[in-house]
C-alpha cells in the first residue's frame, strides 16, 4: 500500500519525492516538519497511528520533502533565498503535487486536506489559504506561522505572499477569499514544553477577521511540542473531517 514518486522539479531545481500510503479514501497531503524529508511521518509513527483510517478506505495519505523547511532551519541560508524558495514551493504544491495526486486518485477536479506540525502546519495552512480552489480543509498542529523571524530583519515580497498573517489582512474580496471562506482551518496546539499557542491565536484572528471558517483547539499541559502528541492529534481529525462519528 506505499509507493514512492520520484522527479526533477525545475521550479525548486531538485529531485523531488512524493510517497503514499494506501489505495482508496480522501486524499492528504501531509507536510513533514520544518527539516523532513516524504518519509519522516512514517519514521516517526504517524502513518501507524493512521493506518485504522488508511486500511478502512478512509483517506489516502501522501507526503512530499519539506524543500522550503529545510532552507529556513539551514545555518547560513541568506534571507531572500529563503523567502523565494517557500514562495517557489508553494507553487511546486500546485503546479506538480497536486497534479499527481490528481492522476493517482484519477480525479481531474479531487479536493485535498493538508496537514502537518510545526513548519509543516504553516505549509499545510498556507496551501488551503493560497489554493482554495483545490484544497478543501487543513490541520494544523502546534503551528509555528510566522517565519518572518527567520528573516534577519529582511522583507521580501516572495515571503509576503507566501504568509498568510501576512497578506490576508490585506486581501481584497475576490474568487480567493471566496473560495477561502467556504473551507475550513482547524488549528490544534498543546500547552506543555516547546509549544507557543499564540502563534495558532494569531492566525486564528486573521482567519476569523477575513471571514474564514476556523477552530482552535487547545491540548493542556501534558502535551508537548512533539510527535507523541501529533500521533494522538491527527487520527482524531482527520477521523471527524472525513465524515467519522
Amino acid at each position: 500500500m506505499k509507493e514512492s514518486s520520484h522527479w526533477y522539479s525545475s521550479r525548486i531545481e531538485r529531485d523531488v519525492q512524493l510517497v503514499r500510503w494506501g489505495h482508496y479514501g480522501i486524499p492528504v497531503l501531509l507536510f513533514p516538519t520544518a527539516g523532513g524529508d516524504a518519509e519522516e511521518v512514517e519514521r516517526f509513527h504517524l502513518i501507524g497511528a493512521l493506518w485504522p483510517l488508511i486500511e478502512a478506505g478512509r483517506i489516502k495519505v501522501y507526503s512530499c520533502d519539506s524543500v522550503a523547511g529545510q532552507a529556513w532551519i539551514q545555518n547560513g541560508t541568506a534571507p531572500f533565498y529563503r523567502a523565494r524558495l517557500q514562495n517557489l514551493f508553494d507553487s511546486f504544491i500546485y503546479r506538480e503535487v497536486l497534479p499527481a495526486i490528481r492522476a493517482d486518485c484519477r480525479s481531474d477536479d479531487l479536493e485535498v486536506i493538508t496537514a502537518g506540525a510545526s513548519i509543516g502546519a504553516f505549509n499545510a495552512v498556507a496551501t488551503v489559504c493560497r489554493h482554495p480552489d483545490a484544497f478543501r480543509a487543513a490541520i494544523g498542529m502546534s503551528g509555528t506561522y510566522d517565519l518572518e523571524k527567520w528573516l534577519n530583519g529582511e522583507f521580501y515580497e516572495d515571503f509576503y505572499f507566501a504568509s498568510p498573517i501576512h497578506y490576508l489582512p490585506n486581501l481584497e474580496d475576490g474568487a480567493q477569499i471566496e473560495a477561502l471562506r467556504r473551507r475550513f482551518v482547524l488549528l490544534a496546539y498543546g500547552e506543555g514544553r516547546w509549544e507557543n499557542p499564540d502563534e495558532s491565536w494569531r492566525l486564528a484572528n486573521v482567519l476569523g477577521a477575513k471571514g474564514v471558517p476556523n477552530r482552535v483547539d487547545a491540548w493542556g499541559q501534558q502535551w508537548d511540542h512533539d510527535w507523541p502528541t501529533w500521533r494522538e492529534m491527527l487520527p482524531r481529525y482527520l477521523d471527524e473531517l472525513t465524515g467519522g462519528a
